[in-house]
């Protein structure tokens, strides 16, 4: 295990025994937290899950949840429900495996279909790759299960698996570069290669199916359905529903996580250039910072905050949010608020500091922002809600 991530653990435990003797903020009567706009709290919504990767919600305000051991649960009137929904599929639920990402088709409400990412087991389980399937959810389980894509990667973590639709109906899926080491120069590394989905964006139908506008439709040697590459491991991907631009973080190595405006076709750059270095050693990893030929991150963190979940608000609770870039901290443990002016970051605030290791943040259909919290070694964790204390916002 990388040295970095042993040490996220060690504190991860310490943080755990005082939490045990101090007791859970969130529980009990919940304190008042400060931001640059508004006091707000932060309510339990349920308990009992374990390292909750992601959440969808259901028309009826229902919230189906993922949970990375290979779970998908389903929080029913406020009552996190005890049985898992039925009819996922086998995942690999070892090192950085699991049930990833759950989204709901644009069409829900007259299809029922839902889209799980998750780590298929390839050749006899010892091996492992992202895909992402489809099934009409009813009556707490999930049936007509297709499978939609299969990476053509390998590895041993770095999987990607975030999911989300456009306006149009597109579906886009991340894939991670899989800790693959470069073969010979960092030019050749494998997320640089469009013969893998190593580190990449995908576009496709809702069924599947490769776009014919996509960016590699036709040409040699390149995968018609990668729609961006050269990422490292893209953990949080939105859409905004305005103006249709297409965000993802992804984690960089020791340093150097970045948040990038997608666009068909281009290079972002892993391992070529970046911000990071080596684990352990801070020794370079990259040629440079910045190429011609590559994309630039709009914002990046160094030191690292492993980025995790990514929202963009729409909502009326929090007003002055509105068009604001959420993103959550595994490694930080924080939650990111980001001002967005066109396509320019020009502000950040850490409105949440210390509650556990962010995995997920979504809006929810009230205007409510919800985050779920992953623990380590399985321990039981929420999902918890942030509201408003007032509904008025502070002095600006």
């Amino acid at each position: 295990m990388e040295k970095l991530e042993m040490v996220r653990i060690k504190w991860a435990v310490l943080l755990a025994v005082i939490t045990l003797v101090v007791g859970n903020p969130v529980s009990g009567q919940d304190p008042t937290l400060r931001s640059a706009f508004y006091d707000f709290r932060l309510t339990t919504v349920a308990e009992g899950l374990v390292s909750p990767w992601s959440m969808a919600f259901l028309p009826s305000g229902d919230i189906l949840v993922t949970e990375k051991p290979g779970r998908l649960r389903l929080i029913e009137n406020g009552e996190l429900l005890p049985n898992p929904i039925t009819g996922v599929p086998e995942v690999v639920a070892q090192g950085q495996g699991g049930l990833f990402d759950v989204v709901l088709h644009p069409d829900y409400e007259n299809n029922q279909m839902i889209y799980l990412a998750f780590s298929k087991p390839k050749s006899g389980g010892t091996q492992s790759t992202t895909a992402v399937v489809r099934g009409r959810y009813e009556n707490y389980q999930l049936s007509n299960v297709e499978e939609i894509f299969e990476a053509v990667s390998m590895g041993r973590g770095h999987y990607g698996g975030r999911l989300a639709f456009d306006s149009q109906g597109y579906i886009y899926i991340t894939t991670g570069d899989r800790q693959a080491p470069p073969n010979g120069d960092l030019e050749t590394h494998p997320a640089q290669d469009l013969t893998n989905h190593h580190g990449v964006v995908v576009r496709l139908h809702d069924d599947g199916r490769v776009p014919d506008d996509n960016p590699f439709v036709g040409q040699s040697g390149k995968l018609p359905e990668i729609w961006s590459y050269g990422h490292r491991n893209p953990q949080g991907l939105a859409i905004d529903e305005t103006t249709g631009d297409i965000w993802v973080n992804e984690h960089g190595p020791q340093g150097g996580d970045e948040l990038n405006l997608i666009a068909p076709g281009l290079n972002y750059g892993w391992p070529v250039v970046g911000y990071g270095v080596n684990y352990g050693t801070g020794l370079a990893i990259h040629k440079g910072i910045q190429d011609s030929d590559m994309q630039s991150p709009n914002h990046f963190w160094v030191p690292s905050i492993a980025t995790s979940g990514l929202m963009i608000y729409t909502g009326d609770q929090f007003p002055d949010w509105k068009g604001n870039v959420f993103v959550g901290g595994l490694g930080g443990q924080q939650l990111a608020r980001l001002t967005l002016q066109g396509q320019r970051i020009v502000g950040e605030e850490t409105i949440i500091k210390q509650q556990g290791r962010i995995r997920d943040v979504r809006q929810g259909p009230e205007g409510y922002i919800y985050i779920a919290v992953e623990a380590r070694a399985g321990a039981p964790t929420p999902i918890l809600r942030l509201e408003p204390m007032s509904g008025e916002e502070r002095p600006h």
